[in-house]
């Protein structure tokens, strides 16, 4: 029996009767597959650290942010009225949007970002900023966390945690404590906390250097293609696309592998 970090050593990937798709469409399969693979000793397996992107690819990111955007619109109608008068909540989104773009240098640190918008229009209508940055943060925030795990994502983890170093890499502001799924890895890292945003390479550095792994030992998997799989890619990591709208490769550096289900995990990961 493996341990949580052991490596994994499994038979020639011709000789597994399980297929991609077969594991996509049954998800009761992951159990059996990771099964098969530990029950197989040939073909030594290097890797050693899976990690993850959040948005779009544990959830879908989109209806998360629409509901928490309208959720701190309905705050600042009973709290912050002046500021609800002058905009609708379409117009404060795209006044938002604009601030941020202005400001490049803090797009490592979505958190900061935002407050200083909000302090931008406490000052413009005449509010004390501090109760407007903070409590209105923290609204949006909790929002922003009420997420939706795609179907099977949970017991994909769980698995993978069993046997692998797990983590996150992620360029928000997502807490995978607060959602309830922290238990399930080893290393969280943002770009807050590393100072660049992916598809910077440094931050996938770092993250070798929390899991304590070479490059060739780490699986990084994530849905957009240039902070993602090009970012990772730059700094040796393997990559897979999780392309569930099966979309074209758009070009540039081309992923290690590409599911459509996170399930498909569980065969893709040993042929890397």
């Amino acid at each position: 029996v493996l341990g949580r970090h052991s490596t994994l050593n499994v038979s020639n990937s011709q000789n597994l009767n399980i297929t991609l798709s077969s594991v996509s469409r049954y998800p009761a399969l992951v159990g059996v597959t990771i099964a098969i693979l530990l029950e197989s000793t040939s073909f030594t397996m290097s890797i050693r650290c899976v990690a993850f992107d959040l948005d779009d690819t544990l959830w879908a990111c989109r209806p998360v942010i629409e509901h928490a955007e309208q959720h701190f619109y309905a705050w600042l109608v009973a709290h912050y009225p002046r500021i609800t008068t002058q905009y609708t909540a379409a117009a404060l989104i795209e006044n938002r949007v604009a601030y941020m773009r202005q400001r490049p240098e803090l797009h490592y640190n979505l958190t900061q970002l935002r407050k200083n918008w909000l302090e931008s229009l406490a000052h413009a209508h005449d509010y004390p900023a501090e109760n407007l940055c903070e409590t209105g943060f923290t609204v949006f925030w909790q929002a922003r966390n009420a997420v939706t795990l795609f179907d099977g994502t949970r017991e994909v983890l769980e698995h993978l945690a069993a046997h692998f170093i797990t983590g996150v890499i992620s360029n928000g502001n997502a807490s995978v404590q607060h959602i309830g799924i922290g238990h399930l890895f080893d290393f969280v890292h943002s770009a807050e906390a590393a100072g660049v945003a992916k598809p910077h390479p440094e931050i996938f550095r770092q993250a070798l250097a929390m899991a304590d792994v070479a490059a060739h030992e780490a699986v990084y998997v994530g849905d957009d293609p240039l902070r993602d799989i090009q970012g990772a890619a730059d700094a040796g990591w393997r990559t897979v696309w999780f392309n569930p709208e099966q979309q074209p490769w758009p070009g540039g550096q081309a992923p290690d592998a590409v599911i459509n289900n996170l399930a498909e995990l569980q065969t893709v990961i040993p042929l890397l």
